[in-house]
């Protein structure tokens, strides 16, 4: 039920977002060529101008899903629901003007800027209007459904917090049950704990409810069959929470497999839509890179050649995603025979470096090659930095979910370096770093990792 009411707003969102997208490609295109304005370039015809209106009922409600402004977040404030669609509607420009740039579609520049503007303040009022609506409904308590938790311990007091960070949902906690009698009269994350389990029936006849959730912990799970024996005499929905979220690692979850439920305890945090969306991004915006950036990698190529004896190129073996191994290039900052007693990692004041390695290395010119690993799709422009695989063996053992880093791809850039973890930084904190971004990535955080990174994220001391 849950689930079904949020994607119901969601769609709801959907719909109007891109209903409001649409009056602003209108109003857009009406003042620019209504005659206020100069026309230069004439008009353009109604198939090109169909096809980029397509492309804005795509390229927005995407890049506003995974920037997460479809997500229940009910701490956020109207002015930082403002604030995430400013940046939202700048990324999926951003985008739209990459697509169109690669798709050779003509399109009005300054009737570009003006939809911009009217979409903003579109979508934004959209989006007041739509936490206004549900703020009055719940205000004045229309149709909402009560809930008895059946578990006062942790895992009940979870699932009273989530049912009342998602009170739009028209849900609210009335009663908790517990199993320990001294906890009967207390509060479990602001709810009175009204009875014992026990007394389930004589607390339903006298607080009529809409639906129990059983949340037990494993050591009381006896007890469940017994409830659900007594609650399949009456009408009242049923859900049960098992206790396995302490041990759901990355993206877990319930999900369903040809009608058989399925408790997900880690899996993989792009899967779909977000693949695609994330390679689109990788191949559009490495392109670009590669095109402004060439005349520099020509310039330190040339260098590499003239100050040292050697390939310009260098090729490192790194582990990427699902733990498979690349060739990652870089150009060559060390001498050739710099690792002929073994592996090691670059060190202050290392000696094996070129005349130049130091330079290229202090700016991370070195690492320019890696734009085409990303268009080969062994990499990211985004994610956990690649490690050698005879490093990861000792990383495995000493930190844990240190292998979960490597269900994505890796990155030229992350979190991690952008926050100052290079070079000889703690690997723990490093790793929390990526995990953190795993977790929370969006299309809109790549993006803000790539700005910083380009203005002066690529810069560290610890890189020697």
């Amino acid at each position: 039920m849950f689930s079904r009411l949020q994607r119901f707003y969601t769609s709801i969102k959907i719909f109007a977002d891109m209903v409001m997208l649409a009056v602003a490609f209108g109003l857009a295109y009406a003042t620019r060529f209504s005659g206020l304005l100069p026309i230069t370039e004439g008009i353009p015809p109604w198939d090109e101008t169909l096809v980029s209106l397509l492309m804005v009922l795509f390229i927005f409600p995407v890049t506003f899903k995974q920037s997460r402004l479809y997500a229940t977040n009910r701490a956020r404030t109207n002015t930082g629901e403002v604030f995430e669609v400013f940046k939202s509607t700048i990324t999926a420009t951003l985008i739209l003007v990459a697509a169109t740039y690669f798709a050779r579609e003509r399109y009005s520049r300054l009737t570009l800027v003006i939809f911009v503007g009217y979409a903003f303040v579109a979508v934004t009022c959209n989006r007041l209007l739509f936490r206004w609506v549900l703020s009055e409904i719940r205000r004045r308590g229309h149709n909402l459904k009560s809930i008895l938790v059946i578990g006062a311990g942790d895992l009940g007091q979870r699932v009273i917090e989530t049912v009342e960070g998602h009170r739009e949902l028209g849900f609210r906690v009335t009663g908790v049950l517990t199993l320990r009698p001294e906890k009967v009269g207390q509060y479990a994350s602001g709810v009175r704990v009204i009875g014992h389990v026990d007394a389930v029936n004589e607390i339903l006849d006298a607080h009529p409810v809409d639906q129990v959730i059983i949340a037990l912990p494993l050591e009381d799970q006896a007890h469940v069959k017994r409830l659900m024996e007594q609650l399949a005499l009456r009408t009242v929905d049923v859900r049960v929470v098992p206790d396995l979220y302490q041990y759901i690692t990355l993206y877990g979850g319930l999900e369903e497999f040809g009608g058989l439920p399925i408790i997900r305890l880690q899996g993989d945090p792009m899967e779909g839509w977000s693949r695609v969306a994330k390679r689109a991004f990788d191949i559009l915006f490495s392109l670009l890179a590669i095109l402004i950036t060439s005349p520099l990698m020509l310039l330190t190529a040339l260098a590499v050649r003239l100050t040292s004896r050697g390939p310009v190129l260098y090729r490192q073996e790194r582990m990427g995603m699902d733990g498979r191994t690349f060739p990652i290039l870089k150009f060559r900052t060390m001498r050739v025979d710099a690792e002929h007693s073994g592996a090691m990692m670059a060190c202050p004041g290392d000696s094996r470096r070129t005349p130049i390695g130091t330079f290229l290395r202090k700016y991370s010119l070195d690492e320019l090659p890696q734009f085409f690993n990303v268009l080969r799709g062994d990499m990211s422009l985004v994610g956990p930095r690649p490690e050698r695989p005879v490093f990861i063996e000792e990383f495995k053992r000493q930190i844990p979910r240190y292998h979960l880093r490597h269900k994505v791809k890796a990155g030229i850039t992350g979190w991690a370096q952008i926050n100052g973890l290079r070079g000889q930084t703690s690997i723990q904190k490093r790793i929390e770093y990526d995990l953190y971004y795993i977790e929370n990535w969006s299309l809109l955080m790549d993006l803000k990792i790539l700005v910083r990174t380009a203005l002066g994220g690529f810069l560290s001391k610890n890189a020697y």
